[in-house]
């Protein structure tokens, strides 16, 4: 039996969660049919730029992406402390980007005045949008409803494009973030449709070396901060130079031949999150088929469940080994 969405998503315990959307009867979202012959590489911009503009709106950052042929990975972390600084007018504003709001906001942002009862209810429905703008359900309803709605227009058709609700996964610590990222980057490279994390179109890794080309971050994703400190900027707390390290180098151990080549040139990021090259290798390639619920080392896992009320902790062991 599938887990209920509240119980997969916990916000005491983390802020990052893993997200995946997959196409209903495998049809392309993307790519091209070998079959007819007919490209929908054009979607792949579609997704990307949708994932990039919800994150302007919604207190919630993205800090990894792919975009493949029939299904999207998402690594999103959601800020709650954002969203409570933004004003009641930012907030309405921000709704209204996505959405027309109610009677009473349309009048609250044309300036006219409210009278109590109506002031009251805007506060209220206020509170409502706000609690919305850090839903990760929300925000991959919005996401993958837009792609459906254009997919369905340009095809000519009517009736489910994505084969249900969205999946996802909780990040319960700083090593189950970057092996999920990591996993997500190199998505291209095990699907064969990529030699390079720079050539793997669509995806965070290649928006990242771009930027990083230009002594810059993207602006659109979640920024790689350095080690934390007092007062530091908000973001992942890992060297963009070491995570990019990271992905080139396990991106070239994924064939057998090569794995030997990842010893001698480990970066630092694996010794201070104490993961093995070997476990790294089985985290990075096959994260979704060893992990399928929360994430994380036992004793963070362990809470997780039990803030959740889940009795199931069959992952346990399975963290154990590989994240000891």
């Amino acid at each position: 039996m599938a887990t209920a969405r509240k119980q997969q998503v916990s916000l005491i315990d983390t802020p990052y969660y893993h997200c995946i959307s997959r196409c209903v009867r495998r049809a392309f979202l993307c790519g091209e049919d070998k079959v007819t012959g007919q490209s929908f590489e054009h979607r792949r911009g579609w997704v990307e730029d949708k994932l990039l503009s919800l994150s302007q709106t919604f207190a919630i950052d993205v800090c990894a992406y792919a975009v493949m042929s029939n299904h999207t990975h998402i690594v999103l972390c959601v800020d709650v402390e954002q969203a409570k600084t933004w004003s009641m007018h930012e907030v309405v504003t921000r709704w209204h980007q996505l959405f027309k709001g109610t009677l009473i906001t349309q009048q609250y942002l044309r300036g006219d005045k409210l009278i109590k009862p109506l002031q009251q209810i805007l506060e209220e429905t206020a509170q409502v949008y706000r609690s919305r703008l850090t839903d990760i359900s929300w925000f991959m309803r919005i996401l993958n409803e837009s792609i459906a709605v254009q997919a369905n227009k340009e095809d000519k058709c009517t009736g489910r494009f994505w084969e249900g609700r969205f999946k996802s996964q909780a990040l319960l610590d700083e090593a189950a973030v970057i092996a999920c990222m990591a996993y997500v980057d190199l998505n291209p490279i095990r699907a064969n449709i990529a030699t390079t994390p720079e050539s793997s179109n669509h995806t965070s890794i290649q928006q990242r070396i771009r930027a990083a080309k230009k002594a810059k971050q993207p602006t659109l994703l979640c920024p790689f901060v350095g080690n934390p400190r007092q007062n530091s900027p908000k973001g992942l707390t890992f060297e963009l130079k070491d995570y990019i390290e990271l992905v080139e180098l396990t991106g070239r151990c994924i064939r057998e031949d090569k794995r030997s080549y990842i010893d001698n040139n480990l970066p630092s990021i694996l010794t201070r999150l104490n993961i093995s090259t070997e476990n790294w290798l089985i985290l990075t390639t096959q994260f979704r088929k060893v992990f399928h619920g929360a994430v994380g080392k036992p004793e963070a896992l362990t809470e997780f469940c039990q803030h959740q009320h889940l009795k199931k902790r069959a992952a346990v062991s399975v963290c154990q080994k590989l994240f000891a």
